[in-house]
């Protein structure tokens, strides 16, 4: 499966599209999901082109856990939580909605969860977005 340069992610970081950054390196973005399933939902991509986990080189896989690891932490800061639920899907079939590799911060539980939103169904207002980043991006060390 060849990688589709068009998507909504190689958009944000061609800089063709926007998106609210909580954190950026040399090899990876983490933003705010435009479609979150709770507050605080954070998504890390990396900077290279790869669809799925088997398509990502070893370097990006590593320097994505390790932004994963430096945001989540942040995200339980932030949100006043223990706990994060992260998860990533490999294919659209098992629900992958952007072919671009990524995996999903969300605070707390997702099956205790109050108001757990569908994946990919509800737009959020960017306002509100905004100040869960920038809770986020306050506990960031």
């Amino acid at each position: 499966m060849s990688y589709d340069h068009g998507n909504i992610f190689a958009s944000i970081l061609r800089g063709d599209a926007p998106c609210i950054r909580v954190y950026e390196d040399e090899y990876t973005l983490a933003f705010m999901d435009i479609m979150p399933q709770m507050d605080g939902h954070v998504l890390v991509i990396p900077k290279e082109a790869a669809t799925t986990i088997y398509d990502l080189s070893e370097s990006a896989a590593l320097a994505c856990m390790k932004t994963v690891q430096k945001v989540g932490k942040a995200v339980e800061k932030a949100m006043e939580i223990e706990g994060t639920t992260i998860f990533q899907h490999n294919g659209k079939v098992v629900g992958q909605t952007v072919p671009h590799f990524h995996f999903h911060i969300l605070p707390g539980s997702i099956f205790s969860a109050k108001g757990l939103k569908s994946h990919a169904v509800e737009m959020a207002d960017p306002a509100e977005l905004e100040v869960f980043a920038q809770r986020i991006i306050k506990h960031l060390q």
